[in-house]
């Protein structure tokens, strides 16, 4: 079991997609995303969200994020941040979000 105190220590901010685009050079399909997230300035992230949302939907989305993993090198892109999601009865990945909207960069606890 985890503790409080790990718990904690893991950052998750909500974040509000400024770009969505197509990352054809990743393994799996992807897009590289370019976050708000208020205070804490824009992140990148690449995410395998095309089976669910096109590019056009993401833009303007809030999503929920761990905003202090180190960064991962993926495809020649640095993917800054990792974005919360659940997988729906086919396996894609269906995003976290908050139920209404909140300020970027917001706190998730």
């Amino acid at each position: 079991m985890a503790t409080i105190e790990e718990f904690e220590q893991i950052e998750m901010r909500v974040g509000r997609v400024l770009e969505a685009q197509d990352f054809p050079s990743a393994r799996k399909p992807a897009y590289r995303l370019l976050i708000d997230f208020g205070p804490l300035g824009q992140r990148r992230s690449s995410a395998q969200l095309t089976a669910r949302y096109s590019a056009e939907e993401l833009v303007g989305r809030q999503v929920i994020a761990v905003v202090n993993f180190p960064p991962r090198r993926i495809a020649g892109f640095d993917s800054e941040v990792l974005l919360l999601g659940v997988p729906d009865e086919a396996g894609e990945v269906v995003l976290l979000q908050p139920e209404r909207a909140v300020p970027p960069g917001g706190r998730v606890f």
